[in-house]
């Protein structure tokens, strides 16, 4: 066995450094093989496919700026002075590199349970902290073992599709209805999965590390914090209100105690509007005032780049997949091979295929919701069961989908292919863990 953990992880590993693209070069071939399989395999001619994609490659704009919000004000709290502090001084419990591993993997799992987009940040840092702290540690698998707990967030309390289908009038409650987060996140077969993984991935990070065939460390010179600019000195009137702590106290407070009247009154959810605006009052008053918390702004819209360039592309091809048929035709061969046992764990598969077309959790329910649920309700499959198994389908496969490793790739200043030989094995052990709970639970 451990000889075979050994094999896999070096064969990945190289695999993917020598043979995986670009994420932007990723998006372009999704498109052109989007773009080929709905000519070939469905009634849409050539010319249609291409005005599907024209159509919907601004769809997406909305989302794409709550996703890059959530980065950006995910980062800037990250790296306020209070959260860093505690970064640097949980760093410090990694005693070897093994442990340096299980902590990074706990802590971005944890972070990734509240908020994705946290987690995302959140997770690249604290490897930033315990890589410089640990400087014997294998840096790719650190960055990987950081990415893992990505794998966990659509179970977690920021997932799009627990969080749409628990809000009022969403666009499939004439068929499955308003379903509570009781049915969906905190369902006992949704904390099972995250329980095992909780376990399992921190394990199998500490696991591959014993197995490399040699350690790629870093300089931890090159991992030092970007300089916070002070705007010295502090001479007029305008330098005094960049630097007046009452200017970002007053309306971060007001924005606290909206989100409290907010959360305390009738129908509220934690929806991504509600988290990036809880982060970013949250930013603006821990990092005290105005200069400081525009620093830290600049420093993270330097990760959100990936997101506001591949964002339309992938827009366009959830446009070819849905308006051509060609997503429906999967979920439904999917759906025509499955039974009330095996809808879950093919559901499940499904999902994850998709989700390499359609990295957009809301976008990829568009697709399957209408064709799945119906099929779920007929078979007997619970509706709430059928939409967790979509969410983690989604939310799978983003494992081997460079795209959300963007962000946590660009703050840690390396390649999707440096740590997606890692992630395969992510997939593969992660992968079995969910599909056998949905099947057997």
């Amino acid at each position: 066995m451990r000889h075979a953990v050994k094999r896999l992880t070096v064969f990945f590993d190289h695999l993917m450094r020598r043979y995986l693209p670009d994420p932007f070069v990723l998006a372009l071939l999704l498109t052109l093989v989007t773009y080929g399989l709905g000519v070939m395999t469905t009634d849409t001619t050539s010319v249609e496919m291409v005005r599907y994609w024209g159509d919907s490659f601004w769809k997406l704009i909305p989302f794409t700026m709550q996703m890059v919000l959530i980065l950006v004000t995910g980062y800037v709290l990250a790296i306020a002075p209070p959260v860093h502090w505690l970064l640097r001084t949980l760093s410090r419990l990694a005693k070897t590199p093994g442990q340096g591993i299980v902590l990074v993997t706990l802590l971005s799992f944890i972070a990734c349970w509240i908020n994705w987009g946290f987690g995302l940040i959140t997770g690249a840092l604290f490897a930033r902290h315990v890589a410089r702290h640990r400087p014997d540690i294998d840096y790719r698998l650190l960055i990987a073992s950081a990415y893992s707990g990505f794998l966990i967030w659509h179970g977690g309390l920021s997932g799009s599709v627990p969080l749409t289908i628990a809000t009022e009038n969403h666009f499939m409650a004439n068929v499955m209805g308003v379903v509570p987060t009781s049915e969906t996140l905190f369902a006992l077969f949704n904390l099972v999965i995250l329980g095992v993984l909780l376990v399992v991935m921190p394990l199998l990070n500490r696991w591959m590390m014993a197995h490399l065939d040699h350690t790629v460390t870093v300089d931890p010179e090159l991992l030092k914090d970007a300089p916070i600019t002070e705007f010295e000195p502090v001479d007029t009137p305008a330098r005094q209100l960049e630097h007046s702590r009452l200017l970002v106290l007053l309306p971060a407070l007001m924005g606290l105690a909206y989100l409290l009247i907010y959360f305390t009154g009738p129908g509220a959810t934690l929806s991504l509007n509600s988290v990036n605006f809880l982060f970013l009052m949250l930013g603006l008053l821990l990092h005290g005032h105005v200069g400081r918390f525009l620093d830290a702004v600049s420093q993270s819209v330097k990760g959100a780049g990936g997101i506001i360039i591949q964002f339309p592309l992938y827009a366009g091809i959830m446009g070819m997949m849905m308006s051509s048929g060609l997503g429906a035709s999967i979920t439904h061969f999917f759906v025509s091979i499955s039974s009330v046992d095996s809808f879950a764990l093919l559901t499940f598969l499904s999902a994850g295929l998709l989700n390499l077309f359609i990295p957009s959790g809301g976008g990829q329910w568009a697709v399957q919701a209408p064709i799945m649920i119906p099929a779920a309700l007929e078979l007997g499959v619970e509706p709430a069961k059928a939409a967790m198994a979509i969410a983690w389908g989604d939310a799978w496969t983003n494992m081997i989908q460079p795209f959300w490793a963007l962000p946590a790739l660009a703050v840690a200043g390396l390649q999707a292919r440096d740590i997606m030989g890692f992630c395969i094995m992510h997939l593969l052990v992660s992968g079995v863990v969910i599909g056998s709970v949905l099947y057997f639970m």
